[in-house]
């Protein structure tokens, strides 16, 4: 068993395995949550209804990398933000 991260932690092994593979703190604590109040694998079936990153305008991805805190994104051209925007 995972170390307990206290109650707001609901899944502790799926956390750790989460930070592990590089997630940040609250999206780890939000899938493992996710995941102790449903089986793990319909939790990885959700998936978003987002729109590929190549589907968007600039204006789009711009807003977006705004949104997530991407520094220099107004010199950025389309192929870049959508760079930054994969590897934030």
């Amino acid at each position: 068993m995972g170390k307990d991260h206290g109650p707001s932690i609901k899944d502790d092994e799926q956390y750790e395995a989460l930070r592990r593979e590089g997630a940040s703190k609250e999206k780890a604590a939000r899938i493992a949550n996710e995941s102790a109040s449903s089986s793990r694998s319909a939790t990885g079936r959700k998936g978003g209804r987002a729109t590929d990153y190549d589907d968007r305008t600039r204006d789009e991805l711009y807003d977006r990398a705004r949104e997530v805190g991407i520094e220099g994104r107004s010199s950025m051209s389309k192929d870049e933000l959508i760079d930054a925007l994969r590897h934030h």
